[in-house]
């Protein structure tokens, strides 16, 4: 049996090749749009993709499984435990088979078979790995998806907190405990090969180890020691503290529901006269997207109206937070990096990209008179300072949870993530001195801000140190 794991490090998401080596016949499971790659992982190992699967209707990226059908011809397999309200709406003309629980198929002498387990979605659906071929009488391993992480358990509560279905949180957390249960009746043996790992928004404490077992679950994964605690405690854990899910989130599940946008070629953006990429930023008929990397660079000067969404593994939160889908985009990007720019943006159905300048050309706007805005930024002694004469509002774009936990007196919370949602709420009586846990956040909520036309600064330092400095004026909970 062939096995690899394919891995996308800013949605934090795994995708899997499983093939037969004796009839060069190849499975790809949860794969995302740009599906050649996949195409050409598989030639280089001498085989040919057959059939796709996913493990349930994803909200985090744009599924390729349609794109598959639609430009290879291949066999799809999908969740057949959908909700008549969530049933998959792209299917008609594609080779479709949807999988009730304990149905089975084969990729030559590999065989799946389909396990329910429902709690993150309520059609999602895992894939138990037998390998036939080499004399295999039980599976290998599991393909959990988005149910069970390394560490974790996938969130019950996107439904409702995402996709708007309202109700919708709790009774997916008792159908999650229910699948965790069924789970711990597997073998300590069997592998675990999750669909995401540390940095996805689909759990709250996704460990950065690749795949796992479920003995080495049992024994050290919280999530599933909560289980052991009865199912209201469980209740109460899993839905506790789960991360603000960014608004792109919604159409992700709308659109993998009726179907993704036919891709094919990846995009290609042409450069553009940065006076273009400015006359773009300063409007509001398109979102211009500053990539770089260094903060400082930013703030030390930027086109008016555009948004920092530096190029890093925030880099699609910022983008489906900050940018609307249905706009032109342009780019401020290193020319070498366009193309995988644009690759991490089409994986969340961003595909209007009109072109790009490069940080060079906006230097040499700049320097011809160009107009660009100097964001100011502070530390954490002198926003207490300002905090304390009245000069400044502060605005903490941290998560509730992190808010909840500590957090500097009389600040308004936005999570960052909903911060483009709701950037009408915020005074413009004073500026805004702008913080998170690190600066990082609070840099692209700063970029926002400004476009929005209110005063920003940039608080870039750590929330510990003013903890650490003011140890008295700490204050907890939400606000009333």
């Amino acid at each position: 049996m062939l096995f690899r794991q394919v891995f996308d490090p800013r949605l934090a998401q795994y995708g899997y090749l499983i093939g037969c080596q004796q009839t060069k016949g190849a499975l790809v499971i949860d794969p995302e749009r740009d599906v050649d790659r996949y195409v050409d992982l598989a030639a280089a190992e001498g085989m040919e993709i057959i059939a796709v699967a996913e493990t349930h209707i994803h909200a985090d990226f744009l599924s390729g499984c349609r794109e598959f059908a639609h430009r290879y011809g291949v066999k799809v397999y999908l969740p057949g435990e959908t909700p008549a309200d969530w049933a998959y709406g792209w299917t008609d003309g594609c080779d479709v088979t949807f999988l009730k629980h304990g149905d089975t198929f084969r990729i030559g002498h590999i065989e799946m078979r389909a396990v329910h387990s429902p709690g993150h979605t309520p059609e999602h659906t895992s894939f138990m790995v037998t390998d036939r071929g080499g004399g295999a009488t039980e599976p290998m391993g599991v393909a959990t998806g988005d149910f069970v992480f390394v560490g974790d358990l996938g969130r019950p509560d996107l439904l409702e907190t995402a996709a708007g279905v309202a109700g919708a949180m709790e009774p997916s957390a008792r159908e999650l405990y229910r699948s965790a249960m069924a789970f711990l009746d597997l073998p300590d043996y069997l592998q675990v090969w999750p669909g995401h790992g540390a940095g996805s928004a689909c759990g709250k404490a996704l460990g950065a180890v690749p795949e796992s077992t479920v003995g080495y679950e049992r024994r050290f994964s919280p999530a599933i020691a909560a289980v052991g605690a009865g199912e209201e405690d469980f209740i109460d854990f899993i839905l506790m503290g789960q991360p603000e899910p960014p608004p792109y989130f919604a159409r992700m599940k709308r659109l993998n529901r009726d179907g993704p946008p036919i891709l094919g070629a990846v995009p290609e953006p042409g450069r553009l006269p940065v006076e273009d990429v400015a006359e773009r930023a300063a409007g509001d008929d398109a979102t211009v997207l500053d990539l770089r990397i260094e903060r400082p660079a930013f703030m030390g000067g930027h086109l008016p109206g555009s948004i920092y969404a530096p190029l890093n593994k925030s880099f699609p939160t910022i983008v489906g937070s900050y940018a609307d889908p249905d706009r032109p985009i342009c780019l401020i990007v290193d020319e070498d990096r366009v193309h995988e720019a644009v690759l991490a943006m089409i994986r969340i159905g961003y595909d209007r990209i009109e072109g790009y300048a490069t940080p060079e050309d906006l230097g040499a706007w700049a320097a011809e008179g160009g107009a660009m805005v100097i964001t100011e930024i502070i530390d954490m002694p002198e926003m207490e300072r300002r905090r304390e004469t009245g000069e400044i509002r502060i605005l903490d774009v941290r998560g509730a949870a992190e808010f909840a936990a500590a957090h500097v007196p009389d600040a308004i919370n936005i999570a960052h993530t909903r911060l483009a949602l709701r950037v009408a709420e915020v005074p413009a009586d004073r500026p805004l001195a702008i913080h998170c846990e690190s600066g990082s956040r609070a840099a692209s909520a700063a970029s926002l801000v400004e476009k929005a036309g209110l005063a920003a600064i940039l608080v870039d330092d750590e929330i510990a140190n003013w903890i650490r400095q003011n140890p008295d004026r700490i204050e907890t909970g939400v606000p009333v």
